[in-house]
């Protein structure tokens, strides 16, 4: 007797694969091991690159709360430091949409620390 393969499951399987890679170069959106391997890859820079945005939002943050403390006269290791000391809970984030959007309300923290 023959050797049954389930060509509804393994056809199924790879067109799954192949509209997850439209609109990719080449032989990368209809080849089916180039495109295997293209998607394949491209989840592991998706993982590795979910941990990457929030470091670069971090930074960027960062720059944001130096740029508009180094306006009030202070850094931002100071501000940061008299934040902490102080006891005011308020995130980095949260700090640099303030500082970006309310200048006031960022110069009323500072006011607030110094």
């Amino acid at each position: 007797m023959p050797r049954s393969v389930n060509h509804v499951a393994s056809r199924n399987r790879r067109k799954k694969v192949l509209k997850l890679t439209r609109g990719y170069y080449g032989a990368r959106k209809n080849v089916w091991t180039v495109a295997k391997n293209t998607w394949e890859k491209g989840l592991t820079y998706a993982f590795r690159d979910r941990r990457a945005k929030k470091r670069n939002f971090r930074a960027l943050w960062i720059q944001r709360i130096n740029a508009a403390a180094r306006i009030e006269g202070m850094s931002y290791s100071r501000l940061m430091g008299a934040l902490h000391k102080n006891g005011v809970e308020i995130n980095r984030k949260v700090l640099a949409d303030l500082a970006m959007n309310h200048p006031e309300a960022f110069k009323a923290i500072v006011d607030k620390v110094k």
